[in-house]
Protein backbone atom coordinates (compact mmCIF):
# COMPACT_ATOMS: atom_id res chain seq x y z
CA UNK A 1 0.00 0.00 0.00
CA UNK A 2 1.23 3.47 -0.84
CA UNK A 3 2.33 5.85 1.87
CA UNK A 4 -0.42 8.30 2.81
CA UNK A 5 0.04 12.06 2.94
CA UNK A 6 1.15 13.69 6.19
CA UNK A 7 -0.52 16.54 8.06
CA UNK A 8 0.55 19.14 5.49
CA UNK A 9 -1.00 17.07 2.75
CA UNK A 10 -4.32 16.82 4.58
CA UNK A 11 -4.44 20.60 4.48
CA UNK A 12 -5.29 20.26 0.79
CA UNK A 13 -8.91 19.87 1.88
CA UNK A 14 -9.66 16.38 0.62
CA UNK A 15 -12.71 14.85 2.33
CA UNK A 16 -12.75 11.32 0.94
CA UNK A 17 -15.51 8.79 1.34
CA UNK A 18 -15.73 5.48 -0.49
CA UNK A 19 -19.39 4.53 -0.85
CA UNK A 20 -18.82 2.67 -4.13
CA UNK A 21 -16.67 0.18 -2.23
CA UNK A 22 -19.73 -0.83 -0.24
CA UNK A 23 -21.01 -2.55 -3.36
CA UNK A 24 -20.07 -6.22 -3.83
CA UNK A 25 -16.39 -6.48 -4.77
CA UNK A 26 -17.18 -7.98 -8.15
CA UNK A 27 -17.80 -4.38 -9.28
CA UNK A 28 -14.20 -3.29 -8.70
CA UNK A 29 -10.67 -4.37 -7.96
CA UNK A 30 -8.49 -2.77 -5.30
CA UNK A 31 -5.74 -1.11 -7.32
CA UNK A 32 -3.08 1.40 -6.32
CA UNK A 33 -1.91 3.92 -8.92
CA UNK A 34 1.54 3.14 -10.30
CA UNK A 35 4.07 5.86 -9.37
CA UNK A 36 5.60 7.95 -12.13
CA UNK A 37 9.23 8.94 -12.34
CA UNK A 38 9.22 12.71 -11.98
CA UNK A 39 5.78 14.32 -11.64
CA UNK A 40 5.49 18.01 -12.47
CA UNK A 41 2.39 20.18 -12.62
CA UNK A 42 1.47 21.10 -16.19
CA UNK A 43 -1.89 22.79 -15.65
CA UNK A 44 -4.06 23.24 -12.58
CA UNK A 45 -7.68 24.39 -12.38
CA UNK A 46 -7.55 26.80 -9.43
CA UNK A 47 -11.09 28.09 -9.90
CA UNK A 48 -12.51 24.57 -9.87
CA UNK A 49 -10.39 23.61 -6.87
CA UNK A 50 -11.96 26.51 -4.99
CA UNK A 51 -15.44 25.26 -5.93
CA UNK A 52 -14.50 21.88 -4.48
CA UNK A 53 -13.25 23.43 -1.25
CA UNK A 54 -9.65 22.43 -1.98
CA UNK A 55 -6.51 24.44 -1.26
CA UNK A 56 -4.79 25.27 -4.54
CA UNK A 57 -1.46 26.19 -2.96
CA UNK A 58 -1.21 22.85 -1.16
CA UNK A 59 -2.29 20.84 -4.20
CA UNK A 60 0.40 22.54 -6.28
CA UNK A 61 3.11 21.76 -3.74
CA UNK A 62 5.35 18.76 -4.38
CA UNK A 63 3.31 16.68 -1.96
CA UNK A 64 0.04 17.72 -3.57
CA UNK A 65 1.44 16.95 -7.02
CA UNK A 66 2.51 13.52 -5.77
CA UNK A 67 -1.16 12.75 -4.98
CA UNK A 68 -2.36 14.03 -8.36
CA UNK A 69 0.28 11.88 -10.07
CA UNK A 70 -0.62 8.76 -8.10
CA UNK A 71 2.70 8.62 -6.24
CA UNK A 72 1.06 9.12 -2.84
CA UNK A 73 -2.42 8.68 -1.42
CA UNK A 74 -4.38 11.41 0.30
CA UNK A 75 -5.80 10.46 3.68
CA UNK A 76 -9.06 8.58 3.21
CA UNK A 77 -8.47 7.62 -0.42
CA UNK A 78 -9.06 3.93 -1.13
CA UNK A 79 -8.17 3.47 -4.81
CA UNK A 80 -10.03 1.01 -7.01
CA UNK A 81 -10.45 0.23 -10.69
CA UNK A 82 -14.08 -0.19 -11.73
CA UNK A 83 -15.42 -3.12 -13.73
CA UNK A 84 -17.81 -2.57 -16.62
CA UNK A 85 -18.65 -3.92 -20.04
CA UNK A 86 -19.99 -2.27 -23.17
CA UNK A 87 -21.07 -2.34 -26.76
CA UNK A 88 -18.18 -0.86 -28.73
CA UNK A 89 -19.39 0.01 -32.23
CA UNK A 90 -22.22 -2.42 -31.62
CA UNK A 91 -20.09 -5.34 -30.41
CA UNK A 92 -20.37 -6.43 -26.77
CA UNK A 93 -17.23 -7.00 -24.71
CA UNK A 94 -15.89 -7.02 -21.16
CA UNK A 95 -14.01 -3.84 -20.30
CA UNK A 96 -13.19 -1.98 -17.08
CA UNK A 97 -10.82 0.80 -16.04
CA UNK A 98 -7.72 -0.19 -17.98
CA UNK A 99 -5.74 2.96 -17.21
CA UNK A 100 -7.73 4.80 -14.58
CA UNK A 101 -8.03 4.54 -10.81
CA UNK A 102 -10.84 5.96 -8.70
CA UNK A 103 -9.24 7.44 -5.58
CA UNK A 104 -12.62 7.78 -3.89
CA UNK A 105 -15.42 10.31 -3.56
CA UNK A 106 -14.66 13.83 -2.39
CA UNK A 107 -17.57 15.21 -0.36
CA UNK A 108 -17.69 19.00 -0.41
CA UNK A 109 -18.65 21.06 2.62
CA UNK A 110 -22.10 21.41 1.04
CA UNK A 111 -22.44 17.63 0.91
CA UNK A 112 -21.89 17.25 -2.84
CA UNK A 113 -20.32 13.85 -3.60
CA UNK A 114 -17.92 13.68 -6.56
CA UNK A 115 -15.64 10.97 -7.93
CA UNK A 116 -11.93 11.78 -8.07
CA UNK A 117 -10.26 9.68 -10.73
CA UNK A 118 -6.67 9.54 -11.98
CA UNK A 119 -6.49 8.79 -15.70
CA UNK A 120 -3.24 7.40 -17.05
CA UNK A 121 -2.23 6.08 -13.64
CA UNK A 122 -0.95 2.65 -14.67
CA UNK A 123 -2.09 -0.90 -15.31
CA UNK A 124 -5.08 -2.53 -13.64
CA UNK A 125 -6.50 -6.03 -13.88
CA UNK A 126 -8.71 -4.71 -16.71
CA UNK A 127 -5.85 -3.36 -18.86
CA UNK A 128 -6.04 -6.20 -21.39
CA UNK A 129 -2.39 -5.87 -22.41
CA UNK A 130 -2.25 -2.07 -22.36
CA UNK A 131 0.36 -0.13 -20.42
CA UNK A 132 -2.21 1.80 -18.38
CA UNK A 133 -0.54 5.09 -19.20
CA UNK A 134 -1.63 8.20 -21.10
CA UNK A 135 0.16 10.73 -23.27
CA UNK A 136 0.30 14.42 -22.40
CA UNK A 137 -1.44 15.66 -25.57
CA UNK A 138 -4.67 13.65 -25.15
CA UNK A 139 -4.87 14.51 -21.44
CA UNK A 140 -4.57 18.21 -22.22
CA UNK A 141 -7.17 17.75 -24.95
CA UNK A 142 -9.65 16.32 -22.44
CA UNK A 143 -8.87 19.21 -20.09
CA UNK A 144 -9.64 21.77 -22.80
CA UNK A 145 -12.81 20.15 -24.14
CA UNK A 146 -14.33 19.25 -20.79
CA UNK A 147 -13.79 22.77 -19.45
CA UNK A 148 -15.19 24.23 -22.68
CA UNK A 149 -18.29 22.06 -22.30
CA UNK A 150 -18.69 23.32 -18.75
CA UNK A 151 -18.52 26.89 -20.03
CA UNK A 152 -21.21 26.05 -22.58
CA UNK A 153 -23.49 24.88 -19.76
CA UNK A 154 -23.43 21.23 -20.80
CA UNK A 155 -23.26 18.56 -18.07
CA UNK A 156 -19.76 17.12 -18.14
CA UNK A 157 -16.96 15.60 -16.19
CA UNK A 158 -14.44 18.26 -15.14
CA UNK A 159 -10.66 18.43 -15.17
CA UNK A 160 -8.78 19.44 -12.02
CA UNK A 161 -5.17 18.99 -13.13
CA UNK A 162 -2.76 17.47 -15.61
CA UNK A 163 0.58 16.30 -14.22
CA UNK A 164 3.48 15.24 -16.43
CA UNK A 165 4.98 11.85 -15.65
CA UNK A 166 8.63 12.63 -16.35
CA UNK A 167 8.80 9.49 -18.48
CA UNK A 168 7.59 8.57 -21.96
CA UNK A 169 4.73 6.41 -23.09
CA UNK A 170 5.16 4.38 -26.25
CA UNK A 171 2.60 4.54 -29.01
CA UNK A 172 3.57 4.88 -32.68
CA UNK A 173 6.47 6.90 -31.25
CA UNK A 174 7.61 7.85 -27.74
CA UNK A 175 5.40 10.58 -26.27
CA UNK A 176 5.57 12.48 -22.97
CA UNK A 177 3.40 10.76 -20.36
CA UNK A 178 0.84 12.45 -18.12
CA UNK A 179 -1.90 11.86 -15.56
CA UNK A 180 -5.26 13.68 -15.64
CA UNK A 181 -7.31 14.23 -12.50
CA UNK A 182 -10.93 13.86 -13.58
CA UNK A 183 -13.94 14.81 -11.44
CA UNK A 184 -17.39 13.36 -12.08
CA UNK A 185 -20.79 12.98 -10.46
CA UNK A 186 -19.89 9.31 -10.77
CA UNK A 187 -18.37 6.91 -13.27
CA UNK A 188 -21.39 4.57 -13.32
CA UNK A 189 -22.05 3.77 -16.95
CA UNK A 190 -24.63 1.93 -18.99
CA UNK A 191 -21.76 -0.54 -19.38
CA UNK A 192 -21.59 -0.97 -15.60
CA UNK A 193 -25.15 -2.28 -15.67
CA UNK A 194 -24.37 -4.46 -18.67
CA UNK A 195 -21.50 -6.00 -16.71
CA UNK A 196 -23.82 -6.60 -13.76
CA UNK A 197 -26.55 -8.17 -15.89
CA UNK A 198 -24.09 -10.52 -17.60
CA UNK A 199 -21.64 -11.48 -14.84
CA UNK A 200 -23.19 -10.85 -11.43
CA UNK A 201 -26.07 -12.29 -9.42
CA UNK A 202 -29.59 -10.90 -9.20
CA UNK A 203 -28.83 -9.52 -5.74
CA UNK A 204 -25.66 -7.80 -6.98
CA UNK A 205 -27.50 -6.21 -9.90
CA UNK A 206 -30.16 -4.97 -7.49
CA UNK A 207 -27.45 -3.55 -5.21
CA UNK A 208 -26.00 -1.56 -8.12
CA UNK A 209 -29.41 -0.24 -9.16
CA UNK A 210 -30.31 0.76 -5.59
CA UNK A 211 -26.95 2.46 -5.11
CA UNK A 212 -27.36 4.38 -8.39
CA UNK A 213 -30.84 5.55 -7.43
CA UNK A 214 -29.74 6.73 -3.99
CA UNK A 215 -26.68 8.49 -5.34
CA UNK A 216 -28.19 10.26 -8.33
CA UNK A 217 -31.98 10.22 -8.21
CA UNK A 218 -33.17 10.02 -4.62
CA UNK A 219 -34.71 13.50 -4.91
CA UNK A 220 -36.55 12.58 -8.12
CA UNK A 221 -40.24 11.80 -8.12
CA UNK A 222 -40.36 8.01 -7.78
CA UNK A 223 -43.09 5.71 -9.01
CA UNK A 224 -44.11 2.61 -7.12
CA UNK A 225 -41.50 0.78 -9.19
CA UNK A 226 -38.07 2.27 -8.36
CA UNK A 227 -36.34 0.54 -11.28
CA UNK A 228 -38.81 1.82 -13.84
CA UNK A 229 -38.30 5.26 -12.30
CA UNK A 230 -34.54 4.79 -12.66
CA UNK A 231 -34.93 4.05 -16.35
CA UNK A 232 -37.23 7.04 -16.80
CA UNK A 233 -34.79 9.42 -15.10
CA UNK A 234 -31.79 8.21 -17.11
CA UNK A 235 -33.77 8.52 -20.35
CA UNK A 236 -34.81 12.08 -19.46
CA UNK A 237 -31.28 13.18 -18.60
CA UNK A 238 -29.84 11.70 -21.76
CA UNK A 239 -32.51 13.34 -23.92
CA UNK A 240 -31.58 16.72 -22.44
CA UNK A 241 -27.85 16.05 -22.77
CA UNK A 242 -27.89 14.95 -26.41
CA UNK A 243 -30.06 17.94 -27.32
CA UNK A 244 -27.45 20.23 -25.78
CA UNK A 245 -24.74 18.50 -27.81
CA UNK A 246 -26.67 19.00 -31.04
CA UNK A 247 -27.35 22.65 -30.31
CA UNK A 248 -23.63 23.51 -30.23
CA UNK A 249 -22.44 21.09 -32.91
CA UNK A 250 -20.58 18.77 -30.54
CA UNK A 251 -19.69 15.32 -31.83
CA UNK A 252 -18.71 12.81 -29.15
CA UNK A 253 -17.15 10.45 -31.65
CA UNK A 254 -17.38 7.19 -29.72
CA UNK A 255 -20.82 6.75 -28.16
CA UNK A 256 -20.22 3.20 -26.96
CA UNK A 257 -22.40 2.09 -24.05
CA UNK A 258 -19.38 2.20 -21.74
CA UNK A 259 -19.09 5.90 -22.59
CA UNK A 260 -22.63 6.80 -21.49
CA UNK A 261 -22.84 7.89 -17.85
CA UNK A 262 -26.17 7.26 -16.16
CA UNK A 263 -25.75 10.57 -14.30
CA UNK A 264 -26.35 12.45 -17.56
CA UNK A 265 -22.83 13.87 -17.83
CA UNK A 266 -20.69 13.93 -20.95
CA UNK A 267 -17.88 11.48 -20.26
CA UNK A 268 -14.80 10.04 -21.99
CA UNK A 269 -13.52 12.68 -24.36
CA UNK A 270 -11.78 10.55 -26.94
CA UNK A 271 -12.12 11.41 -30.64
CA UNK A 272 -14.58 14.24 -29.98
CA UNK A 273 -14.68 17.52 -31.89
CA UNK A 274 -16.94 20.44 -32.78
CA UNK A 275 -18.50 20.69 -36.22
CA UNK A 276 -17.42 23.52 -38.50
CA UNK A 277 -19.51 23.43 -41.70
CA UNK A 278 -23.01 22.16 -40.96
CA UNK A 279 -23.57 18.63 -42.19
CA UNK A 280 -25.41 15.91 -40.24
CA UNK A 281 -23.05 13.30 -41.74
CA UNK A 282 -19.99 14.88 -40.14
CA UNK A 283 -17.57 12.38 -38.58
CA UNK A 284 -14.13 13.15 -37.18
CA UNK A 285 -13.10 9.90 -35.50
CA UNK A 286 -10.45 7.90 -37.37
CA UNK A 287 -12.03 4.63 -36.21
CA UNK A 288 -15.65 5.46 -37.11
CA UNK A 289 -15.28 4.40 -40.72
CA UNK A 290 -18.99 3.61 -41.11
CA UNK A 291 -20.20 6.89 -39.61
CA UNK A 292 -22.06 5.13 -36.80
CA UNK A 293 -21.46 8.07 -34.46
CA UNK A 294 -21.91 10.91 -36.96
CA UNK A 295 -23.41 14.16 -35.68
CA UNK A 296 -26.85 13.40 -37.10
CA UNK A 297 -26.88 9.88 -35.66
CA UNK A 298 -26.23 10.84 -32.05
CA UNK A 299 -29.89 10.96 -30.90
CA UNK A 300 -30.64 7.54 -32.40
CA UNK A 301 -27.47 6.03 -30.93
CA UNK A 302 -28.38 7.44 -27.51
CA UNK A 303 -31.74 5.70 -27.71
CA UNK A 304 -30.02 2.47 -28.81
CA UNK A 305 -27.71 2.68 -25.80
CA UNK A 306 -30.65 3.35 -23.50
CA UNK A 307 -32.37 0.26 -24.86
CA UNK A 308 -29.32 -1.75 -23.79
CA UNK A 309 -29.64 -0.12 -20.36
CA UNK A 310 -33.33 -1.03 -20.17
CA UNK A 311 -32.51 -4.64 -20.96
CA UNK A 312 -30.34 -4.85 -17.85
CA UNK A 313 -33.23 -3.70 -15.64
CA UNK A 314 -35.99 -5.96 -16.90
CA UNK A 315 -35.59 -8.57 -14.17
CA UNK A 316 -35.84 -5.81 -11.56
CA UNK A 317 -38.81 -4.04 -13.13
CA UNK A 318 -41.13 -7.06 -13.11
CA UNK A 319 -40.82 -10.80 -12.63
CA UNK A 320 -43.19 -11.17 -15.58
CA UNK A 321 -40.75 -10.34 -18.39
CA UNK A 322 -43.49 -9.69 -20.94
CA UNK A 323 -44.93 -6.92 -18.75
CA UNK A 324 -41.45 -5.65 -17.90
CA UNK A 325 -40.57 -5.31 -21.60
CA UNK A 326 -43.82 -3.51 -22.33
CA UNK A 327 -43.29 -1.02 -19.50
CA UNK A 328 -39.65 -0.46 -20.42
CA UNK A 329 -40.58 0.10 -24.07
CA UNK A 330 -43.08 2.77 -23.11
CA UNK A 331 -40.32 4.64 -21.25
CA UNK A 332 -37.84 4.21 -24.11
CA UNK A 333 -40.37 5.56 -26.58
CA UNK A 334 -40.46 8.79 -24.57
CA UNK A 335 -36.83 9.52 -25.50
CA UNK A 336 -37.67 10.80 -28.98
CA UNK A 337 -40.33 13.31 -27.91
CA UNK A 338 -38.22 14.46 -24.93
CA UNK A 339 -35.15 14.96 -27.10
CA UNK A 340 -37.11 16.75 -29.80
CA UNK A 341 -38.82 19.06 -27.29
CA UNK A 342 -35.47 19.99 -25.72
CA UNK A 343 -33.84 20.48 -29.12
CA UNK A 344 -36.75 22.53 -30.48
CA UNK A 345 -36.80 24.73 -27.39
CA UNK A 346 -33.07 25.32 -27.78
CA UNK A 347 -33.35 26.07 -31.50
CA UNK A 348 -36.12 28.58 -30.85
CA UNK A 349 -33.84 30.35 -28.37
CA UNK A 350 -30.98 30.29 -30.89
CA UNK A 351 -33.28 32.17 -33.28
CA UNK A 352 -34.63 34.54 -30.63
CA UNK A 353 -38.09 33.01 -30.68
CA UNK A 354 -40.29 32.78 -27.62
CA UNK A 355 -43.58 30.99 -27.35
CA UNK A 356 -44.54 28.29 -29.84
CA UNK A 357 -45.83 28.73 -33.37
CA UNK A 358 -46.62 25.86 -35.71
CA UNK A 359 -44.35 27.23 -38.44
CA UNK A 360 -41.28 27.20 -36.16
CA UNK A 361 -40.12 23.74 -37.17
CA UNK A 362 -40.22 24.52 -40.88
CA UNK A 363 -38.42 27.82 -40.24
CA UNK A 364 -35.65 25.97 -38.40
CA UNK A 365 -35.51 23.12 -40.90
CA UNK A 366 -35.28 25.45 -43.89
CA UNK A 367 -32.38 27.34 -42.32
CA UNK A 368 -30.47 24.14 -41.63
CA UNK A 369 -31.07 22.95 -45.21
CA UNK A 370 -29.65 26.19 -46.59
CA UNK A 371 -26.70 25.97 -44.22
CA UNK A 372 -25.91 22.46 -45.41
CA UNK A 373 -26.18 23.47 -49.06
CA UNK A 374 -23.90 26.48 -48.53
CA UNK A 375 -21.49 24.56 -46.26
CA UNK A 376 -22.08 27.33 -43.73
CA UNK A 377 -20.19 27.24 -40.46
CA UNK A 378 -22.60 26.06 -37.75
CA UNK A 379 -21.42 28.26 -34.90
CA UNK A 380 -20.69 31.37 -36.95
CA UNK A 381 -24.03 31.28 -38.75
CA UNK A 382 -25.92 31.61 -35.48
CA UNK A 383 -23.34 34.08 -34.19
CA UNK A 384 -23.88 36.31 -37.22
CA UNK A 385 -27.65 36.09 -36.84
CA UNK A 386 -27.27 37.08 -33.19
CA UNK A 387 -25.27 40.14 -34.20
CA UNK A 388 -27.39 41.02 -37.23
CA UNK A 389 -24.35 40.64 -39.50
CA UNK A 390 -26.14 39.48 -42.64
CA UNK A 391 -23.13 40.22 -44.83
CA UNK A 392 -21.14 37.51 -43.04
CA UNK A 393 -23.59 34.77 -44.00
CA UNK A 394 -22.83 32.61 -47.07
CA UNK A 395 -26.53 32.09 -47.93
CA UNK A 396 -27.01 35.20 -50.08
CA UNK A 397 -29.79 33.74 -52.20
CA UNK A 398 -33.40 34.61 -52.93
CA UNK A 399 -34.36 31.61 -50.82
CA UNK A 400 -32.48 33.03 -47.86
CA UNK A 401 -34.01 36.48 -48.31
CA UNK A 402 -37.44 34.86 -48.21
CA UNK A 403 -36.42 32.97 -45.07
CA UNK A 404 -35.17 36.16 -43.44
CA UNK A 405 -38.51 37.86 -44.04
CA UNK A 406 -40.37 34.89 -42.53
CA UNK A 407 -38.02 34.91 -39.54
CA UNK A 408 -38.42 38.67 -39.02
CA UNK A 409 -42.20 38.33 -39.15
CA UNK A 410 -42.07 35.46 -36.63
CA UNK A 411 -39.83 37.54 -34.34
CA UNK A 412 -42.48 40.24 -34.33
CA UNK A 413 -44.84 37.75 -32.67
CA UNK A 414 -42.61 37.76 -29.60
CA UNK A 415 -43.31 40.14 -26.76
CA UNK A 416 -40.49 42.46 -25.77
CA UNK A 417 -38.05 44.72 -27.56
CA UNK A 418 -35.69 43.85 -30.38
CA UNK A 419 -32.82 44.14 -27.92
CA UNK A 420 -34.38 41.53 -25.63
CA UNK A 421 -34.78 39.15 -28.56
CA UNK A 422 -31.18 39.52 -29.68
CA UNK A 423 -30.02 39.22 -26.07
CA UNK A 424 -31.79 35.85 -25.94
CA UNK A 425 -29.93 34.80 -29.08
CA UNK A 426 -26.54 35.81 -27.70
CA UNK A 427 -27.27 33.88 -24.51
CA UNK A 428 -28.12 30.82 -26.61
CA UNK A 429 -25.46 31.00 -29.33
CA UNK A 430 -21.81 30.76 -28.29
CA UNK A 431 -19.48 33.30 -29.80
CA UNK A 432 -16.65 30.78 -29.58
CA UNK A 433 -16.18 27.04 -29.36
CA UNK A 434 -12.96 25.04 -29.04
CA UNK A 435 -12.25 25.12 -32.76
CA UNK A 436 -10.41 22.01 -33.82
CA UNK A 437 -7.49 23.86 -35.41
CA UNK A 438 -7.13 26.03 -32.30
CA UNK A 439 -7.10 22.98 -30.03
CA UNK A 440 -4.44 21.30 -32.15
CA UNK A 441 -2.35 24.47 -32.20
CA UNK A 442 -2.48 24.65 -28.40
CA UNK A 443 -1.68 20.96 -27.92
CA UNK A 444 1.29 21.05 -30.27
CA UNK A 445 2.84 24.02 -28.50
CA UNK A 446 2.25 22.51 -25.06
CA UNK A 447 3.26 18.90 -25.68
CA UNK A 448 6.08 19.44 -28.18
CA UNK A 449 7.53 22.77 -27.08
CA UNK A 450 6.46 23.03 -23.44
CA UNK A 451 4.74 26.36 -24.20
CA UNK A 452 1.35 26.69 -22.46
CA UNK A 453 0.63 30.27 -23.50
CA UNK A 454 -1.58 29.34 -26.47
CA UNK A 455 -3.48 26.76 -24.42
CA UNK A 456 -4.06 29.14 -21.51
CA UNK A 457 -5.27 31.88 -23.84
CA UNK A 458 -7.69 29.43 -25.45
CA UNK A 459 -9.03 28.33 -22.08
CA UNK A 460 -9.49 31.95 -21.07
CA UNK A 461 -11.73 32.83 -24.02
CA UNK A 462 -13.70 29.60 -23.56
CA UNK A 463 -14.60 30.34 -19.92
CA UNK A 464 -17.56 32.43 -21.02
CA UNK A 465 -18.33 31.50 -24.62
CA UNK A 466 -21.40 33.74 -24.62
CA UNK A 467 -19.49 36.93 -23.77
CA UNK A 468 -19.12 38.20 -27.36
CA UNK A 469 -15.97 40.01 -26.20
CA UNK A 470 -13.35 41.62 -28.40
CA UNK A 471 -10.84 39.05 -27.13
CA UNK A 472 -12.95 36.29 -28.67
CA UNK A 473 -13.01 37.77 -32.17
CA UNK A 474 -9.87 36.08 -33.47
CA UNK A 475 -11.09 32.72 -32.15
CA UNK A 476 -14.15 32.81 -34.39
CA UNK A 477 -12.08 32.26 -37.55
CA UNK A 478 -12.81 29.02 -39.37
CA UNK A 479 -9.91 26.77 -40.37
CA UNK A 480 -8.11 27.19 -43.65
CA UNK A 481 -9.78 25.01 -46.33
CA UNK A 482 -6.60 22.92 -46.52
CA UNK A 483 -7.15 21.95 -42.86
CA UNK A 484 -10.78 20.92 -43.22
CA UNK A 485 -10.02 17.20 -43.47
CA UNK A 486 -9.71 17.09 -39.69
CA UNK A 487 -9.45 13.72 -38.02
CA UNK A 488 -9.40 12.73 -34.35
CA UNK A 489 -8.01 9.71 -32.57
CA UNK A 490 -8.80 7.75 -29.40
CA UNK A 491 -5.73 8.94 -27.50
CA UNK A 492 -7.71 9.79 -24.38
Amino acid sequence: MKESMNQDGRAAGWRFDNSYKKLPQIFYSITDPTPVKNPQMVIFNSAFAKELGLESEVLQSQEGIAVLAGNRLAEGAQPIAQAYAGHQFGHFTMLGDGRAVLLGEHVTMAGHRLDIQLKGSGRTQYSRGGDGRAALGPMLREYIISEAMHGLGIPTTRSLAVVSAGEPVYREAPLPGAVLTRVAESHIRVGTFQFAARWTSADELKALADYTWERHFKNAEAEDNRYLSLLREVVSRQAELIAKWQLVGFIHGVMNTDNMAVSGETIDYGPCAFMDAYDPATVFSSIDVQGRYAYGNQPAIAQWNLTRFAETLLSLIRSDQKIAKQQAMEVLESFGPKFHAAWLKGMRSKLGLTGEEKEDESLIGDLLSMMKEAKADFTNTFRSLSLGNWEDLPMSTAEFEDWKQRWTKRMECNPGSAKEKFDLMRKSNPSVIPRNHRVEEALKAASEEGDLKILLNLLDVLKDPFAYSSEQEEYTDVPDPSGCKYQTFCGT
